[in-house]
Order: C-alpha cells, then sequence, then structure tokens
C-alpha cells in the first residue's frame, strides 16, 4: 500500500509532498539519527480529534534530548503544525509522523556537524494489523531475534535505529505465516513487539512487561492502565517468562498504530479458546468510547480540531 497526501511540513514550510527531498549523504541516512513519533486523528461524530498529541510530542522531545539532538522549534509550534497539517490536507482521520533527523554535513560518526531537521507528514492509514484482527486476534512467534542489552542503545528513544531490530522481528514472523513477532530481552524474558507493547491476563489480573524489559514506553500502553483502573481491573507491571504468553487467559498488544489488538495464537499455541477474551474486549470498547467521544474523556486525552 502507498500512502500520501499533498503536503508535508518541513523545517517550518508546507512543501508538496513530492518535493519534501533530503540529501542522499544525511547523516540518517547512514547512522540512523532520527528520532520519530506517531500520532492518530480520528473521525468522530463529533469531529476530528487528536488522540494523546501533546504526549506524543513531548516523547519525541525525549527521543531527541537522549541523542543529542536540539530541536528548533517549540513542541506547541509542532503541535499547532500538526493541527494545521491536517486541515491543509483534508484529514478527517490519519496517522501522523512527526520526526528529527540530522541531514547533510559530515558524513563521519560524530554528528554534531549536520544540522537537525523537522517534519510532519500525515496520511490516511486504515488498521495496522487489519480490520478483523481487533475482533479476530493474530497469530504471533516469539521471535529469535532479541532486544538489545541496557547497556547498549536506549530502548525508551524511539528512533530510527533502534527499528532495525524490529523489521529483523516483523520479517520473521511473516516469513514464517504469523502476523507478528514478539521478542525477548536481554535476559530472555518477554519485552515487546515490533512495534507494540505486550500485555497478558491471567485470573483476572492484567500484566505487562516493566520498563527494564527493553521496551519502548507506549503511550497506548499508558492509556491502558488508565483504563483498567477506571475499570476496577488489576494490572501490574511485571517480569514475562516466555511460557507465560501460553498459559495466559488472553494475550494483546498495543500501540498507536496496533490500538488494542488480540492474539489467539502465539508459535502455534492456541491462547485459552482461541477468541478474544473477555477483559481484552473490556479494554478495547472503553478506548475506542472514550477516542470517538462517546463516553466522557476524564483524562483530557482528545483533542478536537
Amino acid at each position: 500500500m502507498t500512502f500520501k497526501a499533498d503536503y508535508i511540513w518541513l523545517d517550518g514550510n508546507f512543501v508538496k509532498w513530492e518535493d519534501a527531498k533530503v540529501h542522499v549523504l544525511s547523516h540518517a541516512l547512514h547512522y540512523g539519527t532520527c528520532a520519530f513519533d506517531s500520532v492518530r486523528c480520528y473521525d468522530t461524530q463529533k469531529g476530528s480529534v487528536l488522540f494523546r498529541l501533546d504526549e506524543h510530542i513531548g516523547r519525541l522531545f525525549d527521543s531527541c534530548k537522549i541523542y543529542y539532538m536540539d530541536v528548533p522549534f517549540t513542541k506547541e509550534q509542532l503541535c499547532e503544525a500538526s493541527i494545521e497539517l491536517l486541515r491543509k490536507n483534508n484529514l478527517k482521520a490519519a496517522y501522523i509522523r512527526p520526526f528529527v533527523f540530522r541531514g547533510y554535513g559530515s558524513l563521519g560518526i560524530t554528528p554534531f556537524q549536520c544540522p537537525v531537521h523537522v517534519c510532519l507528514a500525515a496520511w490516511d492509514w486504515g488498521k495496522y494489523l487489519g480490520e478483523k484482527a481487533l475482533e479476530d486476534g493474530i497469530s504471533v512467534c516469539i521471535s529469535s531475534w532479541h532486544r538489545n542489552a541496557p547497556n547498549t542503545t536506549p530502548s525508551m528513544a524511539k528512533v530510527a535505529a533502534n527499528y532495525m531490530n524490529s523489521q529483523l522481528i516483523k520479517i520473521e514472523a511473516l516469513k514464517n505465516g504469523y502476523d507478528e513477532g514478539i521478542a525477548l530481552d536481554y535476559f530472555g524474558y518477554i519485552s515487546e513487539g515490533s512495534g507494540e507493547n505486550v500485555f497478558m491476563v491471567k485470573n483476572g489480573v492484567i500484566y505487562t512487561p516493566p520498563t527494564n524489559s527493553a521496551i519502548l514506553p507506549g503511550i497506548t500502553r499508558h492509556s491502558i492502565f488508565t483504563i483498567a483502573r477506571d475499570l476496577d481491573i488489576r494490572i501490574e507491571k511485571h517480569i514475562l517468562p516466555r511460557e507465560s504468553l501460553y498459559i495466559a487467559d488472553e494475550v494483546f498488544l498495543t500501540g498507536t498504530a496496533a490500538e488494542v489488538t488480540p492474539v489467539t495464537r502465539i508459535d502455534n499455541i492456541v491462547i485459552s479458546n482461541g477468541k478474544r477474551g473477555e477483559i481484552t474486549k473490556k479494554i478495547q470498547d472503553h478506548f475506542f468510547a472514550v477516542i470517538n467521544g462517546m463516553i466522557e474523556d476524564k483524562h483530557s486525552w482528545l483533542l478536537y480540531i
């Protein structure tokens, strides 16, 4: 599937989609010096709404700070530009990709002579794992590729270089007939999917790996904690051995793209009865009710535009 819109915001200016170009010797192209994030805009009965825009832009700035990239715009400017980009492209529902990267300057590993560029792109993108996945669930394998050790590259930064690992996880899964892969951390415990956080349910309690299991602290993940507490469902961060997923009552993945997606089969082992679980459905229903404006937005997650 090819994604396209009319305009991209690049360094403070709107340029035509096909004119948003960078030099082939850009530092990011050779060394992965690009921090990025992702934001969903939903088309609701009350109008278009952005989900947790401030938090996503804030995480982008955090990623840049970890990698010594000074963003030449404020968070407020990027939030305003995101809204204007949607309007300029006449998008009612969209996926927004804000990213910061080092351009052409020096081709050595040291990045400081390379200018920092900021870009916002937006396009219409449906359900990341397919429309049916939200109800029927997906099949997952435990990947042979692990997440990096904690003293190698920082997993808390959402940067392009980390996603070479994610590509290997995803490609391996697809080539072996699965929809997605889940990586283990350096110590052999459950970490995360190629682009999603992992949750499991056992005896009515939701469990998810802690930050020190080499995960990206997802904003949708954080939302699930809040939703679970609103629904009076116990939720805990806990180191999870691989086999705990096999005998779980329910497993689901979360992320900006994946939203809340049930997992019904792992390594060809059927999870429980092979159907979306009751607690997963409760979380899903509440999540989509909030973002579609059907219930009160008690936590100020939504920005109507």
